[in-house]
């Protein structure tokens, strides 16, 4: 069985932590353009893939104006009753705590890109 697992993510390509409690307030405050928010859970195979993806081209999961935000919904069912999920990993996409999109399961660096791109050049902050 290959071991996907990758305990040092966060420290690797940080993003700010989040939980149910806080998320409006975090979602309001102005300091991004664009919030992803990447809904995760601890020995999620499917979340592992998709965190090892980013790891091989963290450089290509940046851009300027985006924040990125993360939350175990493991550890906060609440946030995963709040959005419907049905299977993780799961990005919620924001602009000034209004949802945009949703991006289920891990489509692959260039599908991701393709996504938050679009998003970024069809409603600029």
């Amino acid at each position: 069985m290959l071991d996907t697992a990758v305990p040092d993510f966060f420290d690797r390509f940080p993003m700010q932590r989040v939980g149910s409690a806080g998320l409006d307030a975090v979602l309001g405050d102005g300091a991004a353009a664009l919030d992803l928010l990447f809904l995760w859970g601890r020995d999620c195979p499917n979340c592992d893939i998709a965190k090892r993806a980013i790891l091989l081209r963290p450089d290509a999961m940046r851009w300027p104006q985006v924040r990125w935000l993360h939350c175990n919904v493991y550890d906060d069912a609440a946030m995963a009753t709040r959005f419907g999920l049905h299977g993780i990993p799961t990005f919620l996409v924001f602009r000034h705590g209004k949802r945009l999109g949703r991006i289920t399961s891990w489509p692959g660096i260039e599908a991701f890109r393709t996504a938050i791109d679009s998003i970024l050049t069809r409603d600029p902050a």
